[in-house]
């Protein structure tokens, strides 16, 4: 972390500055913003952005391996496939813990990675408005290997809408008014002009799908897929029935394919040796269990958001679990109270995101958010009642 510029704005912080920048934030999309925001960003330093950044890149090897698809085939649930999947996702997204190494210094721990959108639209407009409230110098930048505003932009459009038609391009989610991520959506609608449509508002006639806009009818050719298919099995009934259509032999191109969602996931986590990922191991592979059970958490393959996962385990936790095979066990990291705030420090994820263009040969590091958290793990649930905690963004040394 950098010491100068967290010292700086720690010493010129005020409450009445923070309420203005949160002001501008919410008057982004009026009402939409429903998670909290930081009082700070993040300050990285030159080494800590290349450690993190050569950790993505060796990671990435193992992902564009010819390979790859082979050994993640067991990641995705029978009843969850779709269909018409494509050769590689479009996009990645992997959170690093800022974390102590043995020696006390500090370093980047892999914690998850997805192959799926997070929020692009919303880090657009949250990083311009926090630069200026933050005074951020301009040799600190939040994008990353040269990309601005302008081109990240411009290249979330060439990758979700390519060469169609926008109005036959939609971001697709279930009840997307009501999602916690809903600022996202509105951010991205407006940056690249595409329809946000809900699951329960498809049409299909033989293998197209249609949305209606203004009394039309029109043939949706892309989806920009937000949908958590772990999500789907959540709902009522009716909206699950609605959900099948998804899994038929449909004439759209998904951005990205959900079965990406899977492949690059936790799932893929046992696969990397690598001095910034934590060990990490299938449940049902390990033949003897760990003495030190206190040093690892357990975690569900399929869930998200934090859900089911065990800090603190206890042999009988394990002993309970049926489907094994669904299941990693995963080396804890320790956080750094690396963040000086008012009363208690504050831990640091990033959450580092990759754009992958059909035709190019890997993906490339563009952009990032961050989260800030006093829990045991990042989460509202985890700081509730507690400030300096929340979303934020990492400026990095140039």
């Amino acid at each position: 972390m950098e010491k100068t510029l967290r010292s700086n704005f720690n010493s010129n912080f005020s409450a009445t500055a923070y309420q203005k920048y949160i002001a501008n934030l919410q008057a982004i999309e009026p009402g939409a913003l429903d998670f909290r925001n930081s009082e700070t960003p993040i300050f990285i330093n030159a080494d800590f952005k290349n450690k993190m950044l050569e950790a993505c890149e060796s990671i990435t090897d193992i992902i564009c391996n010819a390979n790859f698809k082979n050994k993640t085939e067991n990641a995705v649930p029978k009843n969850l496939k779709v269909r018409n999947e494509n050769a590689h996702t479009h996009f990645i997204a992997y959170d690093f813990g800022v974390c102590k190494a043995a020696d006390g210094s500090l370093e980047p721990q892999l914690i998850e990675m997805q192959g799926f959108p997070t929020m692009f639209g919303w880090q657009t407009y949250h990083t311009e408005i926090t630069a200026a409230y933050a005074h951020v110098p301009n040799n600190y930048d939040a994008y990353l290997n040269g990309y601005t505003k302008e081109n990240y932009i411009q290249l979330l459009k060439e990758i979700i809408i390519g060469d169609a038609e926008p109005e036959s391009v939609v971001l697709l989610e279930i009840f997307p008014e009501q999602q916690k991520t809903r600022i996202d959506f509105y951010c991205t609608q407006k940056l690249i002009d595409i329809n946000i449509v809900c699951l329960t508002k498809l049409i299909k006639k033989d293998k197209q799908l249609f949305y209606e806009k203004d009394g039309r009818l029109i043939e949706i050719k892309k989806i920009y897929n937000r949908v958590i298919f772990d999500d789907v099995q959540q709902q009522s009934p009716e909206v699950q029935a609605q959900a099948q259509i998804l899994f038929e032999d449909l004439n759209v191109q998904w951005i990205p394919h959900p079965n990406w969602f899977y492949r690059i996931s936790k799932f893929t986590l046992p696969f990397i040796d690598h001095l910034y990922v934590p060990k990490t191991y299938f449940l049902n592979e390990l033949e003897q269990l760990p003495t030190d059970l206190e040093n690892y958490v357990l975690k569900p393959l399929f869930s998200f958001a934090g859900q089911g996962v065990i800090i603190d385990i206890q042999p009988t936790d394990i002993d309970q679990i049926t489907d094994k095979e669904n299941w990693i066990l995963q080396k804890k990291v320790q956080y750094a109270d690396i963040i000086e705030t008012p009363d208690e420090p504050a831990k640091v994820e990033i959450r580092v995101f990759y754009f992958w263009k059909d035709g190019w040969q890997r993906p490339v590091a563009v952009h990032n958010l961050a989260r800030m958290s006093k829990g045991k793990m990042v989460g509202t649930r985890y700081n509730k009642d507690k400030e300096w905690v929340g979303g934020s963004v990492a400026f990095f040394e140039k």
